[in-house]
């Protein structure tokens, strides 16, 4: 058993991660110009680091990368001097303190896994119960634009050698239906096509009537159809849809994944740690799921590669996690993280097999980042 005395948390470090894409990455509730990340670093006693992001979303989760600075001072004051490898009581700890922050306490939950697999001597995938029984692949997200110039991303994509592309939607059926004709065009019929409404259909009523109008094209899947808060409804969807519905912003945490399975709202759940909170309840999320029969998806919001990571390690955690959807940092222009996934050809995802996270924050890159260490 480790030393408690040497895992005791001696530090926190939060740092701002500003990148810009290399080009504006549109969804239904807006467009995004950079990535606006923070990054966690928690040190113990005997000299062990652990490396978290957090990548929040104003529209999704109600954070900022001001607010996850602010609010994660008050998590390093909370958990300064606890155990590292307690995860469940530092978790319960920073939920007592303050309600949802979904976003910043992933990252200390990445970071505190990362700690806890590093003193297992083992990768993270490994620590958390899973193993390498499967390839994990990512697909290539084409965002909201002119048909024609969806129809030239996807292509592109294609060409690039994606076993998958995924399409951001949301803006009403005339014009989400001549987006993805074009993409069929161009594309054809072998490759799969998943599409993402992003909550943009609003209502019960309008989204059976675009899915119904979409089912023509061979689409795999539909992520969130309908606005989030009308999850009562989201069942009628999913019986009318002759599309399988996967819930995304409705399904945050384990409590979100239940509520959901009780009411056969929906087929198949979008896992992201930055909705869940980190691992801890991320994995309850994926065991409920499984526990309901249902096909996975993990994906993120806009993660550098370490919180890709962090991703795809819970991808090898659960069986019944069939989908990825990793591809952010490829928007990136520019690459921080030493080690972390790699992209391999034909949109393969290779994880590190190192003990831990197997990523980390080049120091450099972070010199002249605003900065908090507590």
């Amino acid at each position: 058993m480790a030393n408690l005395t040497g895992t005791t948390i001696q530090s926190v470090e939060l740092h701002k991660l500003l990148i810009p894409l290399k080009e504006p990455f549109v969804i239904s509730l807006g467009p995004i110009n950079d990535v606006q990340n923070v990054v966690v670093i928690i040190r113990t006693a005997d000299g062990c680091a652990g490396y978290g992001e957090s990548s929040p979303y104003m529209t999704i989760n109600g954070e900022s990368v001001d607010t996850c600075l602010v609010v994660g001072q008050y998590f390093a004051q909370v958990l300064k001097g606890k155990n590292a490898l307690d995860i469940e009581g530092c978790v319960e700890a920073m939920d007592r303190l303050i309600y949802g922050n979904s976003s910043i306490k992933s990252a200390f939950d990445m970071a505190l896994h990362d700690i806890a697999a590093q003193h297992a001597g083992v990768p993270l995938y490994q620590f958390l119960g899973g193993s390498k029984n499967k390839v994990l692949e990512t697909d290539m997200t084409v965002s909201i634009g002119a048909p024609e110039k969806m129809k030239s991303d996807a292509v592109r994509f294609k060409e690039e050698g994606f076993p998958a592309i995924k399409v951001k939607l949301g803006e009403g059926k005339d014009i989400d239906v001549e987006r993805i004709r074009a993409i069929r065009e161009g594309i054809g019929y072998d490759l799969p096509l998943r599409i993402d409404a992003n909550q943009g259909w609003g209502t019960a009523d309008n989204a059976i009537e675009i899915l119904q109008a979409l089912h023509q094209f061979g689409v795999e899947h539909c992520e969130e159809p309908i606005a989030r808060w009308r999850f009562m409804e989201l069942g009628r969807v999913s019986k009318n849809s002759p599309i399988p519905i996967m819930a995304d912003e409705s399904c945050g945490d384990d409590h979100d994944a239940e509520r959901l399975i009780s009411l056969k709202a929906c087929q198949m759940f979008n896992i992201k740690l930055g909705k869940s909170g980190g691992f801890h309840k991320g994995l309850k999320i994926a065991q409920l799921g499984d526990a309901a029969g249902m096909h996975l998806q993990v994906g993120g919001f806009m993660e550098s590669r370490l919180g890709m990571t962090a991703a795809a390690h819970l991808a090898l955690a659960n069986d019944a996690i069939h989908h990825c959807d990793f591809d952010t940092p490829l928007m990136f222009t520019e690459d921080p993280v030493i080690g972390g996934i790699r992209y391999l050809a034909k949109g393969v995802i290779d994880v590190p097999e190192v003990p831990g996270l197997g990523a980390v924050i080049d120091e450099g890159y972070l010199e002249g980042a605003e900065k908090v260490i507590i």
